[in-house]
Order: structure tokens, then C-alpha cells, then sequence
């Protein structure tokens, strides 16, 4: 399963598995930096040397499958249903918990600019909270409370931190919400290219005391160790 699959995300994926092993993907948002590479696996699926004909589960937010089918319009001359042809577009209910075989998904909306959904993923006994795009937000807290990982966006240098309305956090606030959380590790992620991840670190070293880990392309986690 995938959460979220973003600019550049699936030229990465195709390091580590095979395209055509992936069961399903959840998008939070959307935001073209958090589901454009749809397009591409779709291509994928469509022309790619395949080991099966599984067509992977593409759950979007709601409003979502209309807003991505309009995006996509200009390629379906050539498919009758350009997303349909390789993906089961499905619309998950942010309310209740979404279940795809052993896992189980549950959510949380943010504070962001457009409806957005935390998610927090369940299975054997081990739990990853995604916090997708948000601001300090209670709710985000409460669903990675007790999570193995959470992994959470650090946007923001510390000098942007306002109070006016927002919609994502910086690296101190994300140790604040991990440590509200009793999150068991916190990985910083979705932060520009051209942060100091040693200053990210120690940001969040200010506010939570746990394992942080500054996340990037290839990044491993071994929840049993």
C-alpha cells in the first residue's frame, strides 16, 4: 500500500518493488505534489511488461475522482476510461475506517488549504501515523497517539511560524505534536530541497525528546527493531 504517490514518487517506487505489486494507494489531498504520479504509474500499468493483471485500488478523498477524471480529460481520447483502464478508483469515506486486506486505515482532517486527510495505518500489531499537509492541529494528534512512527511534514523555517491561518508546520511544532502524541519515533518529511536537515533535527530536538529520524528518497524503517 501507498500513501500518496507525489512528484518523483514513482521512479522511486520502481527502485524498491515492482509497479504491478502494489495492492493500493491512498492519496490525502488534492494537491499535484501528492498524487500527480498517478499519471505516470498509469501508463505503466497500461503498457508496462506486467506480471499480473491486478488492477491496484486507487482511493481518493472525496471530490477527488471527479477532480483528478477532469485533470486526465485531455489524455482519455485514447482510453474510453483513462483512470478505469488500470486503476479501481474508489472514493474512502474520511469517517470510517478503510480496510485493504490486513491493514487497516483510519483518518483525521487537517489544517490545510484544501480538505486534507491524516491517515493512520494498522497491521500486526504495528502502526505508522501520516500526517499529510497540516498546521498544529489537535486532531492530527489524537489519531497518531501511541504510533510507532509518525512521519510528519516540516515545511516551515521557524522564522515562518505566524499565527495567522496556515497550512503546514515546521520542525519544532512537528516534535510538539509527536510529543503530545507519545509517538514512539517521529520522521520529518516534506521540507525543500534546500534545508539544513541538521537544523531540521535540532528543531525538532526542542520539543521531543524520542528517535527522530530526517527522512529521504530510499529511507528504511524496521518497525520490529
Amino acid at each position: 500500500m501507498i500513501a500518496d504517490l507525489g512528484t518523483g514518487a514513482f521512479a522511486n517506487l520502481r527502485r524498491h518493488r515492482a509497479f504491478d505489486a502494489i495492492d493500493a494507494i491512498v492519496i490525502s489531498h488534492m494537491h499535484a505534489d501528492h498524487f500527480l504520479d498517478v499519471i505516470p504509474m498509469r501508463y505503466a500499468l497500461k503498457y508496462g511488461e506486467r506480471t499480473n493483471a491486478r488492477r491496484p485500488q486507487l482511493y481518493l478523498p472525496p471530490g477527488g475522482a471527479e477532480m483528478l477524471r477532469e485533470l486526465v480529460g485531455a489524455f482519455a481520447r485514447e482510453s474510453g476510461d483513462f483512470l478505469g483502464d488500470a486503476f479501481d478508483v474508489r472514493t474512502y469515506d474520511p469517517r470510517d475506517a478503510l480496510h485493504v486486506g490486513d491493514m487497516v486505515v483510519r483518518f483525521a482532517p487537517t489544517a490545510h488549504y484544501i480538505a486534507t486527510y491524516a491517515m493512520r495505518f494498522e497491521a500486526a500489531g504495528a502502526s505508522v501515523t501520516y500526517s499529510a499537509d497540516t498546521a498544529p492541529d489537535e486532531g492530527v494528534v489524537a489519531l497518531a497517539y501511541g504510533t510507532d512512527a509518525f512521519v510528519c511534514e516540516a515545511t516551515l523555517h521557524e522564522e515562518n511560524e505566524v499565527d495567522l491561518p496556515r497550512g503546514h508546520l515546521s520542525a519544532r511544532e512537528a516534535g510538539a505534536m509527536a510529543k503530545r502524541a507519545t509517538a514512539h519515533r517521529l520522521l520529518l518529511s516534506h521540507y525543500p530541497a534546500s534545508t539544513d536537515t541538521a537544523s531540521l533535527e535540532a528543531g525538532a530536538r526542542s520539543t521531543f525528546d524520542g528517535h527522530i529520524h530526517v527522512v529521504d528518497d530510499g529511507f528504511t524503517l524496521d518497525l520490529g527493531g
